[in-house]
């Protein structure tokens, strides 16, 4: 399976009392897909993710504002309580059978962590957390996007060398830097937004496969 990536976002004095309000501002800065709904599930969780859901509810039907799904959360509003809601944003995905690239909406899963939730998940996980989709949407394949050549894997499958040979050409390679880079564009600047909507302390953006996600994130930016 691919590797996900994430980004972990703690508060200032986040407690039970405050946490839905902040929940709210964090899906206020969530840069939506354009296609509607953009919201797309809220389900709500005790105790922790073994626990079967306390409330799923499907906000396909409508256009869901943050201010109405936290609505939705209040009954069950706890400290050992965790939202999960399913969201889709557009980045750049390249299509392997067509050789183009296409502005897609990919999905999305916000968390909010009660203080208690999960043993308290939130001090590794973040009150805030955000799936953002696989890790190589943003670091490319196969370290094609890392400077110098040294860190380029080899192909273990037919796919994976048609791939490397498509990059093989400039212009191609430049394309797909391009894209890559739009995206950590857009991630970094909705961690921006982020930072202005909330009292925040602290951002953490990691990865299942990356050592240093961040620091791989900078590397690829820093490519002309």
């Amino acid at each position: 399976m691919p590797n996900r990536a994430y980004a972990s976002i703690w508060i200032r004095n986040f407690d039970e009392t405050n946490m839905l309000s902040h929940f709210e501002h964090f899906l206020a800065t969530v840069p939506l897909a354009d296609e509607p709904p953009g919201f797309t599930e809220l389900v709500i969780r005790a105790v922790d993710s073994t626990e079967t859901p306390f409330e799923e509810y499907d906000l396909r039907a409508q256009a869901f504002t943050p201010a109405e799904i936290t609505e939705l959360a209040r009954e069950h509003h706890s400290a050992d309580v965790s939202f999960e809601v399913a969201a889709r944003w557009d980045l750049w995905i390249r299509d392997m059978e067509s050789a183009s690239w296409k502005k897609k909406p990919e999905r999305l899963t916000l968390f909010c962590f009660g203080l208690d939730y999960d043993h308290g998940i939130f001090a590794e996980s973040g009150h805030l957390m955000a799936d953002i989709g696989f890790e190589h949407m943003f670091t490319g394949h196969a370290g094609l996007l890392t400077p110098g050549s040294a860190r380029v894997a080899q192909p273990e499958h037919p796919d994976e060398a048609r791939f490397l040979m498509w990059m093989s050409q400039p212009q191609n390679l430049r394309e797909y830097q391009e894209k890559t880079r739009e995206n950590i564009q857009r991630l970094m600047g909705w961690m921006r937004a982020a930072e202005e909507a909330l009292p925040v302390e602290r951002i953490r953006l990691w990865s299942e496969g990356e050592e240093n996600f961040e620091a791989r994130l900078d590397e690829i930016l820093a490519v002309r």
